[in-house]
């Protein structure tokens, strides 16, 4: 297969670029060039700006051929950037794979688990609203067009560099240093997280797949914790234990804005996946790496290098601060 990447260095999408190639893939992937992830071997890196069609237009123009079997775009995030590539690759690819987001699914759940057919509705979260839209464009052009799209919905996908906590490496430090760490809720709503690897697996099986034609999927691991769960496993991977103060979401939104809208539109509600559906088009999938496991490769990496250990002063404070107001408010005896 020829397969285009628009994107494909990230956090999700590295893991994907790596098994495609692996696979014999004829994988071209497209960005400016700006990353710590390089592609890997047996891909070919085109240089351009996935906003700008000129550009894009400019990098494709030296390959000497036209179609592509799949073209993936995984940096998309409104309907103006999906009809950019409309106008590109209505007539240069075979499937055009849309990453969305399963923060737009239906926020609260009525009913677990989230099936495919959940509805779309997130009221709190403009990120996941925009990809609604998106899915909602490109649903229109696959009705009115026949336009050949696949859409797939991540959820909380994580590598060795990605801690799952909003202030990530910071949170790592204040449990080192005995600091109290700030778990939303009472830290008992059910969370999946999928090792991106494992997510890669199933992803890579849809390319070229024409069971994912004019299809969503969500993609994401089996395995459900608990965000208590979730701090605990970090800390036991870390060689220490969390002291952990439970927040109202609420509260934390009132502090900040942007990371109240991450639990409020997706982190505070319990979220269950049924992948009956990727695993009926992609037959292999199945997701192996527990979080157990996926904790001990971010703690390894991060003390592979001191230099990564990055803390956010403002976050640190921030969460000082938090705390302060909720036990000033609630003191315990």
């Amino acid at each position: 297969m020829r397969v285009l990447f628009l994107g494909g260095t990230g956090v999700i999408s590295s893991a994907c670029s790596q098994l495609a190639a692996e696979r014999g893939v004829e994988l071209y992937v497209l960005n400016r060039g700006r990353t710590a992830r390089p592609v890997p071997e047996g891909a070919t890196l085109l240089q351009g700006d996935v906003r700008d069609p000129a550009s894009v237009e400019a990098a494709l123009g030296g390959l000497g051929f036209r179609v592509f079997d799949a073209v993936v775009n995984w940096i998309a995030f409104t309907p103006e950037h999906l009809e950019a590539d409309l106008a590109l690759f209505r007539d240069r690819t075979r499937q055009y794979v849309f990453i969305s987001s399963a923060s737009a699914y239906q926020t609260p759940p009525q009913r677990l688990p989230i099936t495919e057919s959940t509805p779309l509705r997130n009221p709190y979260w403009r990120y996941a609203q925009g990809k609604i839209a998106c899915e909602e464009r490109l649903t229109q052009a696959y009705r009115d067009e026949g336009f050949p799209m696949t859409i797939v919905r991540p959820s909380h996908t994580y590598d060795r560099t990605l801690l799952p906590f909003d202030g990530g490496y910071t949170v790592l430090d204040r449990m080192r240093r005995g600091a109290k760490v700030i778990v939303h809720g009472d830290g008992t709503s059910l969370w999946t997280l999928t090792h991106h690897r494992d997510f890669a697996l199933g992803f890579v099986g849809l390319l070229g797949n024409p069971q994912a034609l004019g299809e969503a999927f969500h993609i994401t691991s089996d395995e459900v914790l608990t965000w208590n769960q979730i701090v605990d496993l970090v800390a036991r991977a870390a060689g220490t234990e969390a002291r952990v103060v439970h927040l109202p979401s609420e509260l934390i939104a009132a502090f900040d804005a942007e990371w109240g809208a991450g639990l409020l539109g997706d982190k505070a509600h319990s979220m269950v996946f049924d992948n009956t559906k990727i695993k009926r088009a992609v037959p292999e999938y199945r997701a192996t790496v527990p979080f157990a496991r996926g904790a001990e490769e971010i703690i390894a990496w991060f003390d592979a290098d001191p230099a990564r250990g990055r803390v956010d002063a403002r976050m640190d404070a921030l969460m000082d601060r938090m705390i302060g107001a909720y036990e000033g408010a609630f003191p315990h005896p």
